[in-house]
């Protein structure tokens, strides 16, 4: 049986149809449902990774639907993350399939001018994402994944934005392609005390410059490169700044006599043994950094390219926090112990006032929150169990998880897209005089 004809059998015992609200005054109504048959592969998230997996599927002439929860492309990088943000590694390791960045574009291209490429490559291959539409809910029911979306509807009314009422969508496809990625939503840890800290806590997804932090005491907890990042945009910016490194941690510079240490790094893996390249660029490092263990910085026992390839821990890139903390503008701290009314307690019983502190403690998958899934994805921490698998089951796909940041975005976007093609190509021959509505990518089901 059709899944969509057993599911209109049930509508009389869903509540969402049984009792179905009243419109508003506006004429808008409270909530509303339809159903879309998807006759390619359905996309959800309009970051890097999705747009990728949809330009590859344009290209091949497969139809798609690609679902993004906010009203822009690239959310993630045009509204959490601070001003100064660049590319960490060199722009032609982080370009996407198809399009290589401008000629124009320094080797690090700022924030801006990657949200510029990311629309630019959006109309170049003509990706049309539907927006504000946020994932509730998908599920496979043995033949087709069911996604459930909701729509939020509203309006300025008497000067203000105001919530008129909802949509919902339950869209039938194929295929799903899971591309939220791995910074969805920030990772907010609890520490004992937070509640009577008198002064502003706040996530790194929240801060955007220095400006206005000036004379200030601000603590950033989080040693990783928004850490890092946040606490030299605040010192530059005349804020007295502290840092917590919670954690060992590999550091090393972005750059070595004028060359990359990502592209340094590549290079010398095609030839020597992953600890021999960790040993010389440590030793590097240390020429360039000095010996940061000094500063309260320990390094774990791994290698910054051996810890990344067994946990997909990268390490962090160093543009001149490090200088900062050598000359005193920056102080490191261990571990938070507790928060006070005025300060922090840090596990070495040091005892200081702050005005702000800002949690640079990343961000985590959503994945576990909608997807119905417990094979590919596991429910502990929303990633495929296994970071180099890109397909699951059942037509179930996850791009841009791999740890391996735009690098493997272009990989894996490359790989689900061909594999699709396939698929849609063989059942698209078989049903296509039966079925002349799969050329296009939904039908509405009435």
């Amino acid at each position: 049986m059709d899944c969509f004809a057993e599911a209109e059998g049930k509508r009389s015992h869903d509540p969402l149809y049984c009792n179905p609200p009243a419109a508003l005054a506006t004429g808008f109504p409270i909530e509303d449902v339809k159903f879309e048959k998807v006759a390619g592969p359905l996309i959800v998230g309009a970051g890097p990774a999705g747009l990728a997996t949809a330009a590859l599927l344009g290209q091949q002439n497969v139809p798609y639907v690609l679902l993004e929860r906010c009203s822009c492309i690239g959310s993630l990088w045009r509204h959490r993350t601070y001003d100064r943000l660049c590319l960490h590694l060199p722009k032609n390791f982080c370009e996407l399939p198809l399009m290589p960045f401008p000629s124009s574009f320094p080797t690090y291209p700022t924030r801006e001018q990657f949200l510029d490429y990311l629309e630019s490559y959006a109309k170049r291959f003509d990706v049309q994402p539907v927006f504000r539409q946020a994932v509730v809910s998908a599920e496979f029911n043995g033949e087709f994944w069911w996604v459930r979306t909701k729509q939020v509807i509203s309006a300025a009314i008497g000067g203000q934005q105001a919530v008129l009422g909802s949509a919902i969508t339950m869209y039938r496809c194929k295929w799903l392609v899971v591309a939220t990625g791995e910074n969805a939503e920030p990772r907010v840890p609890e520490i004992e005390g937070a509640k009577r800290f008198k002064g502003q806590i706040m996530h790194s997804s929240e801060y955007r410059s220095g400006e206005g932090y000036a004379g200030k005491r601000v603590l950033v907890v989080g040693c990783g490169n928004s850490g890092m990042e946040v606490s030299l945009d605040l010192s530059n910016h005349n804020a007295h700044a502290a840092m917590v490194v919670r954690d060992t941690v590999n550091v090393l510079p972005r750059e070595i006599l004028g060359h990359s240490t990502f592209g340094i790094s590549a290079w010398l893996l095609k030839w020597l043994p992953i600890k021999t390249v960790d040993m010389i660029l440590l030793t590097m490092s240390r020429f360039v950094m000095g010996d940061i263990t000094r500063l309260g910085i320990a390094r774990p026992s791994l290698g910054p390219m051996e810890l990344k390839s067994v946990s997909g821990k990268t390490p962090v890139l160093d543009v001149g926090t490090i200088a900062k903390i050598w000359s005193g503008n920056i102080q490191v701290f261990p571990a938070i112990q507790c928060f006070k009314e005025h300060g922090v307690e840090f596990i070495d019983g040091r005892i200081k006032n702050f005005d702000v502190v800002i949690l640079a403690t990343g961000y985590k998958s959503n994945v576990p929150y909608w997807l119905k899934e417990k094979q590919f994805f596991s429910e502990k921490d929303g990633f495929p169990r296994n970071s180099k698998e890109w397909k699951g089951k059942n037509g179930l796909y996850a791009v841009g998880f791999s740890r391996r940041g735009l690098t493997g975005v272009a990989m894996d976007a490359t790989q689900i897209s061909d594999d699709i093609t396939k698929n849609w190509r063989d059942m698209h021959t078989r049903d296509v005089r039966e079925d002349p509505s799969s050329r296009s990518g939904t039908v509405i089901f009435n």
